[in-house]
């Protein structure tokens, strides 16, 4: 997790797995151009694209994403869509499969923090159950898997949770205005454009003869 206080008292958060996949893409994408490189025939030129594909969907899928906790709400920054959600808008925050933003008028899942799954909870330990923001808990003082503090979805909803809070206590939210408080979604034209691009480059230099 990297929470980094940014003017505007900014939180953000990005899996630190994904990080690696990240990595392993552009070392695959380098290697293999290094190879195609050094093989120095126009004919295998033509052929990068998908190394280049690599590479780019490694900065698209693992290392972009996050989410972005801030004063004015919490911004999801997935592969194609940037979405900003703000405190107003939010009635709840899910993590069933995902760092999921519940609004009056549907739901918004996070790319950068996925849950861990049906068997996330085996491994916890009684510390990782302790210390999170009253939403957390259910009946019972239940946890969800995704709501432990060593997954990246409980990590990213214990950063939502604890600034919503806040705010709650603090008397700096307005209830009672989710359903005319308006979520901006922004879609990521270059990105989408780009991996059109090469993914036709990727199939024209394997299917091209």
């Amino acid at each position: 997790m990297s929470s980094v206080p940014h003017a505007g008292n900014v939180e953000v958060f990005k899996a630190r797995t994904n990080k690696w996949f990240a990595w392993l893409s552009w070392l695959v994408a380098a290697v293999g151009l290094i190879v195609t490189a050094a093989a120095g025939s126009p004919a295998a030129l033509l052929g990068t694209g998908p190394l280049l594909l690599i590479g780019f969907l490694g900065w698209l899928l693992f290392w972009m994403p996050s989410v972005v906790v801030h004063d004015g709400g919490i911004t999801l920054e997935n592969p194609f869509r940037s979405i900003d959600v703000p405190w107003a808008a939010l009635v709840n925050v899910d993590t069933r499969y995902a760092l999921t933003l519940v609004t009056p008028a549907r739901s918004y899942a996070s790319w950068a923090a996925p849950a861990p799954g049906i068997w996330g909870g085996r491994n916890a330990r009684p510390e990782d159950l302790r210390g999170l923001p009253s939403a957390t808990y259910g009946p019972g003082q239940s946890v969800r898997p995704g709501d432990l503090k060593t997954t990246d979805s409980g990590q990213a909803a214990r950063l939502v949770r604890a600034r919503w809070e806040e705010l709650v206590e603090a008397g700096a939210l307005d209830a009672g205005h989710a359903d005319t408080t308006a979520v901006s979604v922004r879609f990521r034209w270059t990105a989408i454009a780009a991996t059109v691009v090469l993914l036709a480059a990727s199939y024209w230099g394997v299917a091209v003869p």
